[in-house]
């Protein structure tokens, strides 16, 4: 008794949720709307691609990255078995990120160069000093402007930078069109979002922790699956959480969640065609934002100023999804990502084959395709160049056309790198669908946007509602982005306050902190940190010094 507990939604977040309350002794039931699980981490199958007994070809969300700075998803990865390993172990390293403009050839950024305490400024100087065609002046205010932030205090980014605007924070209308389409478009890349909507705590923290991750000696700032994400990571996570008595349904969908006075009293699930009650002693939300909205009714709202919130959170969407083009000639393009500077969808791209060594692609599909070049789409808005529309007012197979022709445009420049005659089919995410004949394009999984102002409607992992508790990444966490490492640490601590409820002694999840900006081991900008940290409780402005001075400058 007191420890049955029912987890809604089987993506990364449900997935840790039962993890984690697994180890502890819980009895766990996982229901995952699709029939593939998950979640947006998934990859799919490109349906009907498969001849002569051969398994369809396979197919992206959109590509899954691992950035260094990730801790939970990569401690969770090497607790998962693989054979004789763990998914860990199919992790490898990205090399090389590198920027395409539709007017000089590829730019590779520099991904590890020597860096000390002593040089850190002129180093992320020299970073963005490589043929870009950005003024000295240009890098110069965007390198102040991540100094700024990793050298403000934690209080100071979590209470005043949430308030601002990336672009406001950056100044970049007062910069030239190439700063702005450098740096203020990096939100695009990171978060979906314009960054004149996006907030400087979690543009600015992510990008200063990324840049930091690229002048670092070591591994590259940078990961990847070596193979489709569910044979390397999610099918073989499934397979151990059932060999531990985890109960996980595919293509349950979660019809009601019954809140009233003051506790979820049944939540009502439709599976095989049947529909009834699930009863648990904790209910665990692993769903996103603006499908957690929808079972929220205006009662429970009313009295529950946590669940009234998430539903006005639920607006701050936005739209990433990916394509893949099947080639019939490998293309590799560059050993790692790349970013379409001059893109009007802001698409970044990774050739997915030479990270893929052990996977045969002669042995999906009709046996022809050699490569995979995976691209994932971030601005839904802007009207493209070819068809003259935004990709949100496209069909599929304008947004085909439109994105092969937006990568051509960006890399065949000085030489032809990608060909239309190699091109053999494409896949389009299946979250993207089409209503009225194909003419109306939806997403049925937009991404959490960390806009200007939203920090307050975000929850704690916990809610009003005694036996809910959420595990998303719209919930509050160090990570502050939605992605796969925000929804795992929102789970963790999810597990954490069942915990506490329940009263079972074991011992709590670990949650990571986040953005340290740590470098040889040592966090050097302590300093610096703590004396913005005296100004901004004396509501003084940043200043950038130190109580030693310039010693480290």
């Amino acid at each position: 008794m007191g420890k049955r507990v029912a987890v809604l939604g089987g993506g990364v977040a449900g997935m840790t949720a039962a993890h984690e309350l697994m180890l502890r002794g819980f009895e766990v039931e996982v229901f995952e709307f699709k029939k593939i699980p998950g979640g947006k981490a998934r990859s799919m199958p490109f349906e009907g691609s498969g001849k002569d007994g051969r398994p369809d070809l396979p197919g992206e969300h959109g590509f899954r990255l691992f950035p260094k700075f990730y801790k939970h998803v990569i401690d969770t990865m090497k607790r998962i078995p693989y054979g004789k390993q763990t998914v860990y172990d199919n992790l490898v390293e990205v090399p090389r990120l590198n920027i395409s403009t539709e007017t000089h050839p590829m730019v590779e950024l520099v991904t590890k160069m020597e860096l000390t305490p002593g040089n850190i400024k002129t180093v992320i100087h020299t970073l963005f000093d490589n043929g870009l065609g950005l003024t000295m002046e240009d890098i110069d205010q965007y390198t102040d402007k991540l100094w700024q932030v990793m050298t403000s205090c934690d209080e100071r980014r979590e209470e005043e930078y949430q308030r601002i605007a990336w672009w406001d924070f950056i100044e970049a209308a007062q910069h030239s069109p190439t700063f702005q389409k450098v740096f203020a478009n990096i939100t695009r890349t990171l978060v979906a979002c314009k960054s004149t909507k996006a907030n400087t705590k979690t543009v600015g923290t992510v990008a200063a922790q990324m840049t930091m991750d690229l002048l670092t000696p070591g591994t590259s700032f940078v990961r990847i699956l070596n193979g489709p994400t569910n044979d390397r990571w999610i099918q073989p996570w499934l397979d151990y959480l059932r060999a531990k008595h985890v109960t996980y349904h595919l293509d349950a969908k979660v019809e009601k969640i019954d809140i009233r006075d003051g506790q979820v009293q049944k939540v009502i699930v439709t599976r095989d065609g049947v529909t009834y009650e699930v009863e648990a002693d904790y209910y665990v939300a692993a769903f996103p934002v603006e499908v957690m909205a929808t079972f929220i009714t205006d009662e429970a709202a009313d009295a529950h100023v946590d669940l009234d919130n998430i539903r006005r959170l639920s607006s701050a969407v936005d739209w990433m999804n990916g394509i893949q083009f099947y080639l019939k000639e490998d293309v590799p393009v560059t050993p790692g990502h790349v970013m379409y500077f001059d893109s009007p969808w802001s698409l970044t791209s990774i050739s997915q084959k030479q990270f893929w060594p052990h996977v045969d692609l002669s042995q999906y599909g009709d046996g022809t395709v050699k490569g995979i070049l995976s691209v994932d789409v971030s601005d839904w808005t802007t009207p493209g160049e070819l068809h003259k529309k935004p990709a949100m007012e496209c069909t599929a197979e304008e947004i085909r056309e439109e994105v092969w022709y937006q990568l051509k445009k960006g890399l065949n420049v000085g030489t032809e790198i990608l060909r239309d005659e190699v091109l053999h089919s494409s896949f389009l995410d299946t979250d993207i669908q089409f209503t009225n004949g194909g003419q109306n394009c939806v997403n049925i999984e937009p991404l959490l946007v960390n806009e200007v102002h939203t920090w307050p409607l975000r929850p704690y992992a916990y809610t009003s509602v005694s036996n809910l508790f959420l595990a998303s990444d719209y919930v509050r966490t160090n990570t502050d982005l939605a992605t796969m490492e925000g929804a795992n640490e929102a789970a963790r601590r999810a597990v954490n306050a069942i915990l506490e409820a329940s009263g079972v002694e074991a011992e709590r999840c670990e949650v990571f902190e986040m953005y340290r900006y740590e470098a040889f081991h040592i966090d050097w900008l302590a300093p610096w940190h703590s004396n913005d940290r005296t100004r901004f409780r004396k509501d003084e402005p940043w200043d950038g010094r130190t109580a030693i001075g310039e010693l480290f400058a």
